[in-house]
């Protein structure tokens, strides 16, 4: 159950989701005075949110909720199904789509991250692609789903997604028209319009905005339907700029980690978030790592890391449970992503 759902003062929600308190369990085992430390609160103002705390999971507890979680295990044939029938999005780059098994993998959340030199115009061609691609059409061997894009940095370009829209269009009929020489285009759905009206976009300004917004998304993936795709570009940007006390911001990070997760498994969509590239002492030097700390590399279901090789783009599977390490070259076009070209120069993005 949700901390928004309490009977509690706003103020006093807004402390509790600001310190990374999102659910009923992440206190179920703190003490009132870490609690009023924790929120900048006396004791007796602590010890009253353990009790509604404590009496909202009694209520939960005898209407049933423990029953509902034990009946909700699945069997390892369960599991194997799901995965063999596991939905992907198309990053419209034939060699990162075989690395990746197919595409982005919805269920699961995904981190990108690029070393200096790839410029942030470039990891985020790589988001709108994604979000343009989910939209592809069913009958045209995609999702037909719609995306979240949530902008903490302000680098939204909706005229690059105009863009990428029209080419995706465009390659998509001519593909499909190759293979099926008969085939009626749906003209309403395969309209650059229709693409953008299908991207939900939030501009975050803060960590506490972005937890809030996080914490809404159950609710409004449930009301929109069909939402195939969440992206945050990027979960970094805020968590570096607005926070001294480590501590805090680990658990801030983790909570909001499994609240991705909840949401990839539960609505059977692909979380991607886009991450910053710091560096970190290893081994006696300096070596480039993405941003966040080691606890935070753990939250991911796969990470993605671009890179140059020379003049070509890369992008290499970090980390995975499922796939194997591996690279792939791709190229960044006026179209958007696209294979690699062999004309492929190295451009410096400001």
């Amino acid at each position: 159950m949700e901390i928004s759902s309490l009977p509690l003062s706003p103020s006093l929600r807004s402390k509790l989701l600001s310190a990374g308190y999102t659910n009923l369990c992440s206190l179920s085992s703190i003490s009132p005075p870490e609690l009023a430390r924790a929120l900048n609160i006396s004791n007796h103002e602590a010890a009253g949110i353990l009790k509604v705390v404590l009496q909202r999971r009694s209520r939960v507890d005898g209407a049933g909720e423990s029953h509902a979680i034990i009946s909700g295990a699945q069997t390892a044939w369960d599991i194997l199904r799901d995965e063999q029938t596991l939905t992907h999005i198309t990053t419209s780059c034939e060699e990162l789509d075989t690395i990746l098994g197919g595409g982005i993998n919805c269920k699961e959340v995904t981190e990108i991250g690029g070393v200096p030199g790839m410029g942030k115009t470039q990891l985020g061609v790589y988001r709108i692609q994604l979000a343009i691609n989910v939209q592809i059409p069913v009958d045209y061997g995609g999702l037909g789903g719609k995306a979240i894009y949530i902008d903490t940095e302000g680098s939204f370009m909706v005229e690059r997604v105009f863009q990428i829209a029209e080419a995706c269009i465009q390659d998509t009929l001519d593909n499909f028209a190759l293979k099926h020489k008969d085939f009626q285009v749906c003209g309403e759905k395969m309209q650059p319009k229709a693409f953008l009206a299908n991207i939900f976009y939030f501009r975050i300004c803060s960590y506490t905005e972005q937890i809030a917004v996080i914490n809404y998304l159950d609710k409004f993936i449930a009301e929109q339907q069909n939402v195939k795709l969440v992206v945050i570009d990027s979960v970094t940007f805020h968590f570096r700029q607005d926070f001294e006390d480590l501590a805090l911001r680990t658990r801030v990070l983790s909570g909001m980690a499994l609240k991705l997760m909840k949401l990839a498994k539960k609505f059977s969509l692909a979380v991607v978030l886009l991450n910053q590239v710091t560096t970190k002492f290893i081994d006696g030097s300096f070596q480039l790592t993405l941003a966040l700390g080691d606890s935070w590399s753990h939250a991911c279901t796969n990470r993605v890391i671009l890179y140059w090789n020379g003049n070509e783009r890369y992008a290499y599977i970090d980390k995975s449970p499922s796939l194997q390490s591996a690279s792939a070259s791709f190229s960044v076009t006026s179209k958007g992503i696209r294979s690699a070209t062999s004309n492929s120069k190295r451009i410096k993005i400001m």
